[in-house]
């Protein structure tokens, strides 16, 4: 049981982007990771710090999304930063909102489609998403000791790429949505008084 997601992936394009092939989760799977998650949800603050420092430590390329962390080196000083704090129980709510919803997929879709339209304006690209469901999953391993069984593991994979690849479709829609904007802007458009006889 590594802690990198592999095995089960979204079908892809040429580009590496997620399309239409999204994971499926079963019921058991649903059922086991909302299990999981009252043992996880007890220790959420420690688990939101000890992912995006793992994060920062295995993908420092990521900082340079986070403006506050972006010129942080002392891993010590990141475990202890308010900031990051505040941004992990961010994270760690999302995710238990993605929990919560497993049984209501459109809630689910519109909530994972809204973030990854929001990670679009922060400038944060979908390459990074998966980094952090293999560092969460890396970070709750040891809170749930024995009750962490490669099926458990197997279903939290699922549901990262799921949330991800719902994620990206929302990162991409805002991105087409941007481009047209900026290709109809008034400042794109000729000026009928400027324009040669």
């Amino acid at each position: 049981m590594g802690c990198a997601i592999s095995g089960v992936t979204p079908k892809s394009g040429g580009d590496g982007n997620a399309d239409v092939g999204l994971p499926h989760l079963s019921d058991n799977q649903i059922q086991m990771i909302k299990e999981s998650w009252k043992v996880i949800r007890d220790d959420i603050a420690k688990v939101g710090i000890i992912m995006f420092v793992r994060l920062f430590e295995t993908h420092p390329e990521c900082k340079d999304v986070f403006f506050l962390f972006r010129d942080v080196e002392d891993l010590e000083r990141l475990r202890n930063s308010r900031e990051l704090r505040a941004h992990g129980l961010r994270v760690m709510s999302f995710i238990e909102k993605s929990v919560a919803r497993l049984d209501q997929l459109e809630r689910l879709e519109a909530l994972a489609i809204e973030l990854g339209k929001s990670h679009y304006r922060y400038n944060a690209p979908p390459k990074y998403y998966s980094y952090v469901g293999a560092e969460f999953i890396c970070a709750v391993q040891p809170i749930l000791k024995e009750q962490w069984t490669p099926d458990l593991e197997e279903a939290w994979k699922t549901m990262f790429l799921y949330v991800t690849g719902l994620m990206k479709q929302g990162y991409q829609e805002e991105e087409r949505m941007r481009l047209q904007q900026d290709s109809t802007s008034p400042k794109e458009r000729p000026d009928k008084r400027n324009t040669a006889l």
